[in-house]
C-alpha cells in the first residue's frame, strides 16, 4: 500500500495543484436523438451453422429464425442483416419464401399472415467470401485475424455494440434477448468457444475438420452473440460444479494461468455481494488479439495485454479491473441487460463499480478509495477536455459513443454514492432484488428506481433526478472558520458550478467533520441550493477540518487550510484526506515546512 500511496500522493501533488478550465470541445447536444426500438415480433430461438474457411477467409452460414408476432396479420419479417450475401429463405418443409436483402436489412415474406402468439420458423442461408470489416473503427461480425509473431491465426466474431447482424440475421437490439445455438465447423487444430453449454464435438468424414455444436439455453441479447476458434490450449478449473475455463495460446501457459488464477474467487465473491448467484452455465475466458474485453455470455473476451507475468501483475493486478469487470458483467448486462445503449450505465457503471468492490475486498478500503479517486479524476478529465452530458442520453450517431468516462467512471462514483446514502443493507437489498425481478429481461433507469423504492421504501427520485438525468457534477468553495467566543465552527458552503446548461445546484447530505486536541467529530448534513451554513459545536480550535469526510462525494473543492492544518491532516487523516492534503501542500511549495512533511508521509 505505502508504494501506491507514494505514487499517489505525487500524483496528486501534480492534480489538485494545478487547476484546469472547463473547455468543452465537443456538443454532443447535436448527435442525433435515438430511442427504444419497436418491433413487431418476438424472436423465440436462433440456430446458426457456420462453415469457416480460414484459409479463404470465408463462410457460409445457415441462420434458422423461430419467431413470434406481436401483432395480427403478420405477412412479413425484418431483420437486421449486413456484410454477407443471402442466397435463400425457405420454410420447414424446403419450400422457398419471397426475400429482398438491403444494405441493411433482410425482409422475409409469408404466403399468408400470421396472428399474435403464433411460432413461424424459417431458415435463412447466406454466404461471405471476404474479412469482415467494418467500414468505420472497428472490426464487427466474423474477423479472420492472420497469425502473428509468436500468434496464431484465429477466428473471432465480434458482436459488440451492434455486430451480430454482421454475422448471421437477427433483431439487433438490446431490448431482446433469445436463446441460441451456434453450431460451427472449423479445420481440425482448431477449437471453438461460444455461449452455453459445448452439447458435443464431430470429425467430420473428410477428416480436415471438426464440428462444434454449443446451446445458450437461456435468453440473451444478440451483442453477447460469441464465436471464437483457433488453435487454443485450454485449462480446465471450478468453483464448486461451475465449469470455469481459460482458453490461451501454447506459448502464454503460465503467464495465462497466472493471470487467471484468481476468477473463481472473484465469481463466488461478486454473487455474494449481489445477492444473486452466478446465473450461467459455465465461465470461460479466452485471450484474443486488440485491445480492452467484452463479456460475452459465459466466453468472456479479454485482450493479450491481459496474460501478465508475476512482476507485472504485481505492478498492475489486471484482475482487480478488467477480469472482475468483465465477470461482473454476467450479472450488470447478461442477466439483466439495458433496454437501449441510453441506459448503458445499467451495464457499465456497476460493472466498472464492481472493481471497486474487488479492490475493498482482497486489497483493503484504502486502495478501493484509491481506485474511486482514479475513476472521478478520469471522468473530470474528459469533462475539461472533451464534454459533458448526462449518464442517461439518448444522443448518438454509433452506440459506441455512450461507452465513455461519463458511463464508466462518473457512473461508478454515482453508485457509490447511492451505497452511502441508501446504507450497506438496504443498497445491498436494492441491487439484489433488482436482478430478481429483471433477471433475463431488458431495464431500463426507471426500473432500477422502481426497485430501490420497492426493496428499501426510499425515494430516490432527487438523487437519480440530479446524478443520472442532468450532467454536471457540483463545484463547492467551502470556508470553515472557529469562534474562539461562541465555540462554534461555522461552515459556508457555495455551489460554483455554471448552470446554465441543465446543471443543478446539488441537494445532497455532506458529512462535515473536526478534530479537536480532545477527539474528533462528525456531522452528518444537508445542503441544498446555491449556498448553505451550517454550525457544529467546537469547544476547541480544530486541529484540522474536512469537508466530505468519508471522500463520498463526486466534486470539485476549493477549500483554503493554514499550512501547519494540512501538515496535521498529512500525518493523521485517512487515504483520502492524506491525498488531498497533499495536493493542497502542492500550493505552498515555497513553505520550508512542506517538503519534508511530504518526504514523511511518503515513507
Amino acid at each position: 500500500m505505502k508504494r501506491h500511496l507514494f505514487k499517489s500522493l505525487i500524483l496528486a501533488v501534480a492534480l489538485l495543484a494545478t487547476a484546469l478550465p472547463h473547455a468543452q470541445r465537443v456538443d454532443v447536444s447535436n448527435r442525433p436523438l435515438q430511442t427504444e426500438r419497436s418491433r413487431d415480433f418476438w424472436a423465440l430461438h436462433y440456430r446458426i451453422v457456420l462453415d469457416l474457411d480460414p484459409a479463404r477467409k470465408a463462410y457460409t452460414g445457415e441462420t434458422t429464425v423461430t419467431l413470434s408476432p406481436f401483432r395480427d396479420d403478420f405477412s412479413a419479417c425484418t431483420l437486421d442483416a449486413r456484410t454477407f450475401t443471402v442466397t435463400s429463405v425457405t420454410r420447414d418443409d424446403g419450400a422457398p419464401l419471397e426475400f429482398k436483402q438491403t444494405p441493411e436489412q433482410l425482409v422475409v415474406r409469408f404466403p399468408r399472415p400470421y396472428s399474435a402468439g403464433d411460432k413461424v420458423r424459417f431458415t435463412v442461408s447466406y454466404a461471405a467470401d471476404k474479412d469482415l470489416t467494418d467500414p468505420q473503427t472497428r472490426k464487427k461480425g466474423i474477423n479472420f485475424v492472420d497469425a502473428a509473431p509468436g500468434n496464431p491465426a484465429v477466428i473471432v466474431a465480434r458482436s459488440f455494440p451492434d455486430g451480430a447482424r454482421h454475422w448471421f440475421p437477427c433483431y439487433d437490439h438490446p431490448n431482446g434477448k433469445t436463446p441460441l445455438d451456434i453450431i460451427a465447423t472449423v479445420p481440425r487444430e482448431y477449437r471453438v468457444l461460444s455461449n452455453g453449454k459445448l452439447v458435443g464435438t464431430t470429425e467430420n468424414a473428410e477428416k480436415t475438420t471438426r464440428t462444434f455444436h454449443w446451446s445458450q439455453e437461456l435468453p440473451q441479447s444478440t451483442y453477447l452473440s460469441a464465436l471464437i476458434a483457433g488453435p487454443y490450449v485450454v485449462t480446465e478449473d471450478a468453483l464448486g460444479t461451475l465449469p470455469i475455463n481459460y482458453w490461451y495460446y501454447e506459448k502464454d501457459k503460465t503467464d495465462a494461468l497466472n493471470s487467471f488464477r484468481r476468477t473463481p474467487e472473484i465469481i463466488k465473491f461478486l454473487g455474494e455481494i449481489y445477492g444473486y448467484p452466478y446465473p450461467w452455465a459455465k465461465y470461460d475466458q479466452v485471450i484474443v488479439p486488440g485491445g480492452g474485453g467484452t463479456e460475452t455470455t459465459t466466453a468472456t473476451m479479454l485482450f493479450q495485454g491481459t496474460v501478465l507475468d508475476k512482476k507485472a501483475d504485481r505492478d498492475f493486478p489486471v484482475h482487480r479491473w478488467l477480469i472482475t469487470h468483465e465477470a461482473a458483467h454476467h450479472w450488470w448486462g447478461d442477466l439483466v441487460t439495458c433496454r437501449d445503449w441510453g441506459h448503458t450505465w445499467i451495464n457499465e457503471s456497476f460493472g466498472t463499480y464492481s472493481e471497486v468492490e474487488y479492490a475493498a475486498f482482497e486489497a483493503g478500503p484504502d486502495d478501493a478509495a484509491l481506485d474511486v479517486l482514479g475513476k472521478r479524476n478520469r471522468y473530470l478529465q474528459e469533462v475539461t477536455t472533451r464534454y459533458m452530458r448526462p449518464i442517461v442520453f439518448h444522443r448518438w450517431e454509433d452506440p459506441g459513443q455512450n461507452f465513455d468516462r461519463h458511463t464508466y467512471q462518473k457512473g461508478a462514483t454515482v453508485v457509490h454514492m447511492m451505497r452511502w446514502i441508501l446504507g450497506e443493507k438496504p443498497f445491498r437489498a436494492a441491487i439484489s432484488h433488482f436482478l430478481h425481478k429483471h433477471a433475463f429481461q431488458p431495464a431500463d433507469t426507471n426500473d432500477m428506481l422502481t426497485a430501490i423504492k420497492e426493496a428499501t421504501g426510499q425515494n430516490l427520485d432527487w438523487f437519480f433526478d440530479q446524478w443520472l438525468l442532468r450532467p454536471g457534477h457540483p463545484v463547492f468553495s467551502v470556508t470553515a472558520d472557529w469562534n474562539g467566543a461562541t465555540k462554534k465552527l461555522t461552515w459556508r458552503i457555495v455551489q460554483t458550478q455554471d448552470t446554465t446548461a441543465g446543471v443543478p445546484y446539488y441537494r445532497t447530505p455532506v458529512v462535515l467533520a473536526a478534530v479537536e486536541p480532545g477527539g474528533r467529530h462528525e456531522d452528518r448534513v444537508w445542503i441544498s441550493g446555491r449556498e448553505t451554513v451550517v454550525t457544529q459545536d467546537c469547544a476547541r480550535k480544530p486541529l484540522m477540518v474536512r469537508f466530505d469526510a468519508g471522500d463520498y462525494l463526486l466534486k470539485e473543492l476549493a477549500f483554503e487550510r493554514p499550512v501547519e492544518e494540512l501538515i496535521y491532516q498529512l500525518a493523521h487523516d485517512d487515504a483520502m484526506g492524506r491525498m488531498w492534503a497533499a495536493g493542497q501542500l502542492g500550493r505552498h511549495a515555497d513553505d520550508p515546512r512542506v517538503a519534508p512533511a511530504l518526504i514523511q508521509a511518503a515513507r
